[in-house]
């Protein structure tokens, strides 16, 4: 496995100090190593260390609760620091509790989970700050060429559009396993966590609408609009239902939104916003044949660069006109455009016309899959293969 750096260096900061270490993010996508990571970089100083995996049934049987933990961890105190990892710790009745408790008792607290009720109101309540949390994703595509090379196995950036950056998706051996893998992942990501979760009766319904979500990537979407194509497949559900659902598949950190910026309004646009997948293979598994979507998990994988590189992200829509995204940071505002090409005179005409009357305070960035630099006096152009190795903008 890759050392994943761009996460340790956030981390490591922080070893010694008596905040709660929160990492989350969706199911799979590389929690456990990272925590491992941090690990194994204490234990080679010299750090006494206690690790506990919540997926595990026998330890859930063992260590059911908030009293059962602390009197497992009570064993191991002394005088020498104790870092303690809690692996998926959502999976145990009481972990705020505990983590409460535990790190004031000469205990540095690392935890895991794949639900973002880890940072509720209740659990900021519970902790009154005492916490720093770091959101783990999948490999960005730097990350999965390098474990692709480490495992000998190619993984271009083609390969990257359609099945993402799951870790264990790029270890196995041909594409009918990297399907069922992704497929399994799903169910148990859909089927097993949220629907058991939230106890859904109308699971036919929640599934239906996760569908028509996780294709249709990189789209403008409000509950209104997904509730009337529902009913236009026949499919009654209320508008209420479907923020509830969309809910859940943000808490799961099944799916990314962004917000609607108005430069007119200055500020951002409710009801609307933008939806991608937290990874383009979401979208890859529920394609039917074998044309996938390049065009739109072109634009998913852009957006999981940006965030990864410190962005704060909006789409942008003014007088008619869309940018893809509006990247902010350091102060500096950057205009980015995502085309697969812009070879076609049409697509060149119509990328390029986004950006007309726009303030050149901005700068200006399109990027494609092309291989021909089409850079203008305003615009940056930036190929596809160059920007997913780039470090900031």
């Amino acid at each position: 496995m890759i050392i994943r750096e761009h996460y340790l260096s956030q981390i490591r900061p922080f070893y010694e100090s008596d905040l709660v270490k929160i990492i989350t993010g969706v199911r799979r996508c590389g929690k456990s190593v990272i925590l491992k990571q941090v690990q194994s970089e204490l234990e080679a100083a010299g750090k006494k260390c206690l690790f506990l995996d919540f997926d595990l049934r026998p330890l859930r049987t063992r260590i059911p609760n908030v009293d059962a933990l602390l009197a497992h961890v009570n064993g191991y105190l002394g005088e020498e620091k104790l870092y303690l990892f809690l692996d998926e710790v959502q999976n145990m009745e009481g972990w705020s509790e505990a983590c409460r408790t535990l790190r004031l008792s000469n205990v540095s607290v690392f935890i895991t989970g794949s639900n973002s009720r880890l940072l509720s109101k209740e659990f900021t309540k519970e902790l009154s700050g005492r916490y720093v949390s770091f959101r783990a994703r999948p490999f960005v595509y730097r990350e999965a060429k390098a474990y692709a090379d480490q495992l000998g196995r190619r993984f271009g950036i083609d390969d990257y559009l359609v099945w993402g950056g799951f870790p264990a998706a790029l270890e196995q051996p041909d594409e009918d396993s990297m399907k069922r893998y992704l497929n399994d992942l799903n169910a148990t990501i859909i089927y097993n966590d949220l629907e058991n979760r939230y106890a859904i009766r109308k699971k036919d319904i929640f599934e239906r609408l996760v569908d028509y979500v996780l294709v249709s990537n990189a789209r403008i979407f409000s509950a209104s609009s997904i509730a009337d194509y529902m009913k236009g497949q026949n499919v009654s559900v209320s508008v209420p239902t479907v923020i509830k659902y969309l809910g859940y598949l943000k808490e799961a950190y099944v799916i990314q939104d962004l917000p609607l910026y108005s430069p007119k309004a200055k500020a951002k646009l409710d009801y609307y916003s933008k939806l991608y997948d937290e990874d383009v293979s979401l979208n890859s598994i529920r394609r039917v044949g074998e044309r996938y979507d390049l065009t739109h998990n072109l634009e998913n994988v852009v957006l999981n660069e940006l965030l990864y590189m410190g962005y704060e992200i909006s789409a942008y829509s003014h007088k008619g006109k869309e940018i893809d995204f509006r990247a902010v940071k350091g102060g500096k505002v950057y205009m980015v455009q995502v085309a697969y090409s812009v070879a076609e005179d049409k697509a060149y005409t119509r990328e390029f016309a986004a950006f007309r009357e726009m303030d050149n305070s901005m700068k200006k960035i399109l990027i494609t899959n092309d291989g021909v630099d089409y850079s203008t006096s305003t615009v940056y152009h930036y190929k596809l293969k160059d920007f997913l190795m780039m470090d900031d903008l």
